[in-house]
């Protein structure tokens, strides 16, 4: 996983107290100048631990009951393997029963996991062509959106209709616009896979700061106008009516269902191109969770053989997407992944949120290369909270937008991070304690160079 971590900087090393040595008072421990030299090389290394963070027990103890979540998590990340199979049946006409529908999106994650595995050069290159026509179509959908509007096209007579009493009817139920948000944020959850894999961008910290704001800032209002267009071309009432994704019906109302079908393969592109960015960034995240040693069987999960990518990191990532869509009922399946995926997002945002208030007060000093306007992350935090808490308030007539009870994607999202919590405690704190042993950390090299931590029992009479 890429986190930036600013260890001390060449100048501050000899000045400032080590984290490490605070709790021994003044007395502070002198480096030598080898370890000058090692902290200096670390000091601004993206997606490695300080020295003191590495000294203190490295990501796994920082990470700690979260980490652990990200495995069980990442099994509801396959939504745009269902929407693939949807627009490309649409695209060919044809309707197949659900178990076909599977086959297809079981079909796509085995493409792309073998993609990202083989030929990994190959997949970011398709990534970024896939990515540049998810903006062709975006840009596409908008400038139709406004011939719409101008009352150019014939089979739409009234593209003012919508924007009449737009809120009429509008619902009053907290449950729903909660399930509505977490659909709405799934949309630009793009931003968090670009943070997973900042330790393979040159300058991460600068790009970031540049890439981050300018790209959510241009999907905002691509997504702002393709909604416009959206409600020109139908009201909401026949968009709710509509089988097909709201692409498609748009494609069909303006342009026929000859249209309909070929743009839909656009779509279908589209949801590939999410596919393949969600796996690539997930798969890095196993593979830096396996080298902390947090995974079972880390030196298995961390290989990156046979051609440099995390192949073992991927094939983590395929298991639990390939339960999840044989799973679930596929009528169902794309809105409760997206709604199980949401909650557990929200439960980790909020305490992030919380942590960064601590940070601000308990260290105000530490270097932070982007410091966010305080009005941010308390906005962000009420939204976190309304989301964590409307789940469980009962929709009207008792159903939510699934045919499975309306309290369910809450409960399941708690359930996985209760389950990495177990794991956990288990692990890092139940074991050692029954058993009469500490856990020791040492490093490790695999055959393919790549550098694990390993965790091996020790008495505590030997520590």
């Amino acid at each position: 996983m890429a986190f930036w971590r600013k260890g001390p900087t060449p100048g501050t090393v000899i000045d400032e107290k080590s984290p490490v040595n605070d709790s021994y008072g003044d007395i502070g421990i002198i480096r030598n100048d080898e370890q000058l030299a090692i902290d200096a090389h670390r000091a601004e290394q993206p997606g490695e631990l300080t020295l003191e963070e590495d000294t203190a027990g490295g990501m796994g103890r920082h990470l700690g009951l979260f980490s652990t979540t990200f495995l069980m998590y990442e099994a509801f990340l396959s939504s745009g393997c269902i929407i693939f199979a949807q627009n490309i049946l649409i695209a060919a006409n044809h309707s197949v029963t659900d178990w076909a529908k599977r086959g297809i999106a079981i079909a796509v994650i085995v493409f792309v996991t073998c993609m990202h595995t083989f030929t990994p050069k190959w997949g970011v290159r398709i990534m970024n062509a896939l990515g540049s026509i998810k903006v062709f179509i975006l840009i596409f959908i908008v400038i139709t959106g406004f011939v719409v509007l101008g009352g150019h096209v014939h089979s739409i007579p009234d593209p003012h209709a919508s924007f009449r009493h737009s809120f009429v009817g509008s619902s009053k139920s907290g449950y729903e616009y909660a399930t509505a948000l977490f659909k709405v944020l799934n949309s630009y959850a793009g931003w968090s896979n670009a943070a997973y894999v900042l330790n393979e961008v040159r300058r991460p910290v600068r790009t970031l700061k540049i890439a981050g704001p300018l790209g959510l800032g241009i999907c905002g209002v691509l997504y702002l106008l393709a909604n416009v267009a959206y409600f020109a071309a139908a009201t909401p009432k026949q968009i709710s009516k509509s089988s097909n994704t709201v692409a498609a019906f748009f494609f069909g109302k303006v342009f026929g269902h000859a249209a309909e079908r070929a743009l839909s393969v656009f779509v279908a592109l589209s949801a590939l191109g999410n596919v393949m960015t969600v796996t690539f960034a997930q798969s890095r995240v196993n593979q830096e969770l396996a080298k902390e040693g947090v995974i079972p069987f880390g030196r298995f999960w961390a290989s990156g053989w046979p051609f440099g990518a995390p192949s073992a990191g991927l094939l983590l990532h395929f298991i639990p997407s390939f339960v999840i869509i044989v799973a679930i009922p596929f009528g169902d399946a794309y809105n409760f992944i997206i709604d199980v995926e949401g909650y557990p997002s929200s439960v980790i945002y909020f305490f992030v949120v919380i942590g960064l208030f601590i940070l601000r007060w308990r260290a105000p000093q530490i270097p932070r290369p982007f410091k966010v306007w305080l009005p941010v992350p308390i906005f962000f935090l009420l939204g976190q909270g309304f989301l964590l808490v409307a789940p469980f308030l009962r929709p009207p007539g008792g159903k939510g937008d699934t045919s499975l009870p309306y309290w369910l994607y809450p409960i399941v999202g708690i359930v996985v991070l209760v389950g990495g919590v177990v794991y956990w405690f288990g692990w890092r704190v139940l074991l050692p304690r029954v058993a009469g042993f500490e856990w020791r950390e040492r490093k490790g090299a695999l055959k393919d160079g790549t550098v694990v931590t390993q965790f091996e029992r020790a008495r505590k009479r030997e520590l």
